[in-house]
């Protein structure tokens, strides 16, 4: 098992924030995997569309999705986790030494080939980067407990703190394995500074 480290706080916290600062950090040719994005139209919230670390775009859930899959007000739709967040968790596990999935949560949970990926990943040499629901969620508690998971929670007081010291020990991490160089960056977090 690689080492796993899981964000979690409540909702409007800075998990899917800190996910998206960590993978321009590191650089989005050592990550893959995807992060969950609100839908909103005139300012409200009408759902969650996943997006992978390469651009693909799914939507997970809707408020105008039917069916029997539902969280609060929201269909879920596994059609989209399925082809495209298991797909790029699938490649990232090929191709990259940190896997990204923000989120696991019940969306998601609904999903078995879902948590058969998530195994797939623990059971890896990979580095695992997520968030998880912070309520209690039988399937995400015991991954909380299980042994070597590093659970980080975010409140707006640490998260920034916490998103540079996790980033630091993610960079020496990947140091000690030759896939960065002392004092290299990601090409994104480069990008950032160049144009600032």
């Amino acid at each position: 098992m690689g080492e796993v480290y899981l964000l979690t706080g409540e909702p409007g916290s800075g998990k899917t924030t800190a996910i998206k600062k960590l993978v321009a950090a590191l650089g989005p040719e050592r990550c893959g995997g995807f992060y969950t994005e609100e839908v909103r139209i005139n300012g409200q919230r009408t759902g969650f569309e996943l997006v992978t670390l390469e651009g693909e775009r799914g939507l997970l859930a809707s408020v105008a999705q039917s069916g029997p899959l539902r969280v609060g007000r929201y269909g879920v739709d596994l059609t989209a986790l399925e082809s495209v967040g298991l797909a790029a968790l699938q490649h990232a596990l090929q191709t990259r030494p940190v896997v990204v999935i923000d989120e696991i949560g019940p969306m998601e949970l609904f999903s078995a080939a879902f948590r058969e990926t998530v195994n797939a990943v623990l059971e890896s040499p990979c580095i695992l980067v997520g968030t998880i629901v912070q309520r209690p969620y039988p399937w995400a508690d015991e991954l909380k407990q299980r042994p070597g998971v590093r659970l980080l929670e975010l409140t707006p007081a640490n998260r920034d703190e916490l998103t540079e010291q996790l980033v630091i020990s993610l960079q020496q991490k990947l140091q000690k394995q030759g896939m960065l160089k002392e004092g290299e960056k990601g090409a994104q977090e480069e990008e950032g500074q160049e144009g600032a």
